[in-house]
């Protein structure tokens, strides 16, 4: 009969596989459409309407708060906080526009909006300073968006049209490097294979 130590432990290690899909490329380009769209009317070439506040809750806003919550499922730190932030952010843009016009609350003046981008100028910054362990395309989309907030923020500190309209087109490039980035993610994973480059580490 064969016996059995009563004190022998068996210890079994199982490896959980992640089949959900990344999030990452929807949130980028949610941002990454919405900035676009936003700073070309920035840079003077059609005015604010509908289409841009309506970009701003949908794609802009809720795709990235979506974006945000599968990133923390996936146990995504910096993921869950930039997205969520990100679309919170244009959210809350949206409502500055809106709540005034609805007589919710009296319209920010230029130095409130300025504040306003500059504090997110700051956290930018110190999103990007986390890039630097990620990958070479989320390190421009980052450090282009820190100054992107910087000279928004400095265009409505000193009334300065001509700085918000080369913020517009800094802000265009900064939009086409998130689309860029989130496309390529999307591509290299179909292929299995680097179609796009995005630097060293994938995001």
């Amino acid at each position: 009969m064969e016996k059995h130590n009563e004190n022998e432990s068996h210890v079994i290690t199982a490896k959980l596989h992640d089949g959900t899909a990344n999030p990452a490329p929807l949130g980028l380009l949610g941002f990454g459409m919405t900035t676009v769209l936003l700073n070309l009317h920035n840079a003077g070439f059609f005015g604010l309407s509908a289409m841009i506040l309506a970009m701003g809750i949908f794609y802009g806003g809720l795709a990235q708060v979506f974006a945000g919550f599968m990133e923390w499922k996936k146990n995504n730190t910096f993921g869950t906080t930039a997205f969520l932030s990100y679309g919170l952010f244009w959210l809350s843009l949206v409502a500055l526009l809106v709540m005034p016009v609805l007589g919710w609350a009296e319209a920010a003046n230029s130095l409130g909006m300025a504040a306003y981008l500059f504090m997110w100028a700051l956290f930018t910054f110190f999103m990007f300073i986390g890039t630097l362990k990620i990958s070479r395309a989320l390190q421009f989309v980052f450090g282009s968006l820190t100054v992107l907030f910087l000279l928004l923020s400095l265009g409505d500190f000193t009334g300065n049209e001509s700085i918000t309209v080369i913020a517009g087109y800094e802000g265009i490039l900064c939009g086409l490097s998130a689309i860029y980035t989130g496309l390529a993610q999307v591509l290299n994973e179909v292929y299995g294979k680097t179609v796009m480059p995005i630097g060293p580490m994938n995001a």
